[in-house]
């Protein structure tokens, strides 16, 4: 994030496409404020040089503005889906000084009539192997700016549901949505459940209906290829079944992931899981350790040549966290969703859809975005531009939070104030 966001105030900075919009750009504090008697220049450059409607050219960069009670005001025609730069200097004898550079980002309309949103969809606490209370881990993903979390404790649904209860009486905007990651007994697949409405786990344990119900689905399965272990197929999709049942995501995690001493699922039944997509998602990114990151870098490759083969496979990326504070991973990795809200129903439909992208930024390293190409792009902007300052909003309300989880009810009013702030925020961004 450049520092002359702190700098400036500006009406719009995701806008549509092919449209003329007007900017009124106010500085914020007196080292940036435009002075009486001197002389501004307004430069404009699109980042990808589209010039088919607009007419930009090289020689055509200047913008005629005016300043009204301390705004500059100006229009231009945004052509198509890209980031502009405009920059604002003050005219001296001998030199042009910059005072600020304002980035904007057009959109087509798909994509700017939807919000944008930081999730995690895969998080550990200290009922499996986490380190952390759901209620702890929650506060501390809305410190560190996230919109969505679901906790997935291993062999349990009751976790997430803890923290929901947790804060369900607290004016708060942090969307906790119910989770587990299930595991059937003697299958190495993982299986993430994102909001489902009951637990896969606890319907595995009335043995006699699961495994009625598992022969079933394995006696419809047709041909498969060598290679493909038709009772572990038939377990797994029957579990893919039974989330979407209780109107859950099913994520297939980390599939590159050493498990046992081997990747799990073996080659063949990938590629068959590949061919098929009985899944709802693939966990793209996943939490893995600085000296692990081999296996992100595989699955980045392998969904890419899936791409090749037109498999467009709808994406998350997620930490698999198992501390927030005394653990690496927490905010490493994690998902963007372009969605029209944060209700579940559009969170899991936008995803099925393929507006969604998975971030990696490991700790000491250069953010990473992956997923189809505009959509990197849009993503790459939010990360540098937007999305620090969405942080800095949330952490108040996530230090709150966790205070009224320690039983301090005193924060409720505090909280009540700041609701609905990143939801204003978003909308400024907008001009709306």
């Amino acid at each position: 994030m450049k520092p002359y966001n702190d700098y400036f105030e500006v009406s719009h900075q995701l806008v549509l496409a092919d449209t003329e919009t007007e900017i009124n750009i106010r500085p914020l504090d007196g080292h940036t404020k435009f002075k009486p008697g001197v002389k501004y220049t307004v430069s404009y450059f699109p980042m990808e040089v589209i010039n088919v409607k607009s007419g930009w050219t090289w020689d055509k960069q200047s913008v005629p503005f005016t300043i009204e009670d301390g705004f500059m005001k100006f229009k231009l025609f945004f052509e198509g889906e890209q980031e502009h730069r405009i920059r604002i200097e003050e005219v001296q004898e001998t030199q042009k000084i910059l005072i600020g550079e304002i980035r904007i980002y057009s959109l087509l309309p798909d994509l700017y009539e939807r919000s944008f949103y930081k999730g995690d969809t895969h998080v550990h606490t200290f009922h499996s192997d986490g380190r952390e209370s759901p209620a702890f881990v929650a506060a501390k993903y809305r410190e560190a700016g996230f919109d969505f979390i679901a906790i997935t404790d291993h062999h349990r649904y009751k976790p997430s549901l803890e923290a929901i209860d947790t804060y369900k009486d607290l004016p708060h905007d942090l969307v906790i949505f119910p989770g587990e990651e299930v595991h059937p007994e003697n299958v190495l697949i993982h299986t993430v459940n994102f909001g489902g409405n009951f637990s896969v786990n606890e319907r595995m344990k009335d043995t006699a209906v699961y495994e009625s119900e598992v022969a079933a689905y394995e006696k419809e399965l047709g041909p498969t290829p060598p290679g493909v272990d038709r009772h572990e197929l038939a377990i797994m999709t029957w579990v893919y079944d039974q989330i979407r049942k209780g109107e859950g995501l099913a994520i297939l995690p980390h599939p590159y992931w050493p498990n046992m001493y081997r990747y799990s699922p073996t080659t063949p039944m990938l590629n068959y899981l590949f061919e098929t997509q009985p899944f709802d998602a693939l966990e793209l990114i996943g939490g893995f350790h600085k000296w692990e990151i081999e296996s992100n870098n595989l699955q980045v490759a392998r969904y890419y040549e899936e791409y090749s083969k037109g498999r467009v496979l709808p994406i998350v990326g997620a930490s698999d966290s198992h501390g927030v504070t005394k653990g690496e991973l927490f905010d490493w990795y994690y998902t963007l969703v372009f969605s029209p809200s944060l209700e579940k129903k559009d969170l899991i439909g936008s995803i099925k859809d393929r507006y969604s992208v998975a971030v990696e930024h490991v700790e000491g390293e250069h953010s990473r975005v992956w997923g189809p190409f505009r959509m990197v792009k849009y993503a790459a902007f939010l990360l540098r531009e937007i999305l620090p300052a969405q942080k800095r909003l949330c952490k108040e309300e996530g230090r709150l939070m966790l205070e009224y989880s320690r039983g301090d009810q005193s924060v409720v009013e505090s909280l009540s104030r700041l609701n609905g702030r990143v939801k204003t925020y978003k909308q400024k961004v907008k001009g709306k």
